[in-house]
């Protein structure tokens, strides 16, 4: 098989998706683009709110210590992933959403009061009548840069994995940095909004058909390489 897949998510992610593509005969290299830190933050008194509305795993993964006082509330989380590292936490799961943490949103029973635990940065939210949302901040993401031998790799067919709007961005910085031959990049995102921030002069833009690691290195499979 031609063609390098890159992945630059940060870890532990960086390392399963490094995994799951080599299983599947992708010749996969990894340089993350983004080192997640933890952050000291205060969780509000537990009487003020229901339930959990996490967006990413790294929430339960750098929540630190204030965890331990809310297990007993339920987690709406965005999806399996994260509602794993949840219940791995002593987490109840009460919603597992498919297509956004907006839509998991949407789908609680009113009235309803969330403590949101998110990065520093997040996607903004909407949320309708009789339903409340506390936003807490426990963890962010410091950007890194791609290695100089990076330059020769656009020569020899390069497909890169994005997972999220913010690697999205970084990527297209970095690529214009190390001066990349964008023409020659192919790039495989787990949604649109993905694909939008991505920016334009790519060879082709994938969208996964569904928002996971699995459906996307099997889309790169079939199509990228």
């Amino acid at each position: 098989m031609s063609g390098f897949v890159l992945a630059v998510r940060p870890e532990p992610g960086l390392a399963a998706t490094m995994e799951a593509g080599k299983q599947l005969g992708l010749n996969m290299i990894g340089y993350p683009l983004f080192e997640v830190r933890a952050r000291k933050w205060e969780c509000p008194e537990p009487g003020s709110f229901d339930a959990i509305l996490i967006g990413s795993a790294n929430a339960i993964r750098h929540g630190g210590d204030a965890l331990s006082s809310i297990t007993n509330k339920p987690v709406h989380a965005v999806g399996q992933t994260t509602a794993d590292a949840a219940r791995d936490a002593g987490f109840e799961i009460a919603n597992v959403g498919t297509g956004g943490l907006q839509n998991v949103l949407d789908a609680v029973t009113k009235p309803t009061r969330f403590l949101r635990i998110a990065g520093e940065k997040h996607v903004p939210l909407t949320s309708s009548d009789g339903v409340e949302i506390v936003t807490r901040i426990a963890y962010e993401s410091v950007p890194l840069e791609l290695p100089e031998p990076l330059r020769a790799l656009d020569q020899l067919g390069l497909t890169v994995l994005l997972h999220s709007a913010v690697a999205a961005e970084r990527f297209d910085s970095e690529t214009r940095r190390l001066a990349l031959q964008r023409s020659r990049i192919k790039l495989a995102v787990l949604g649109p909004r993905i694909a939008e921030a991505a920016g334009t002069g790519w060879q082709s833009i994938h969208v996964s058909p569904a928002p996971n690691d699995t459906a996307l290195l099997e889309l790169v499979r079939e199509t990228c390489i």
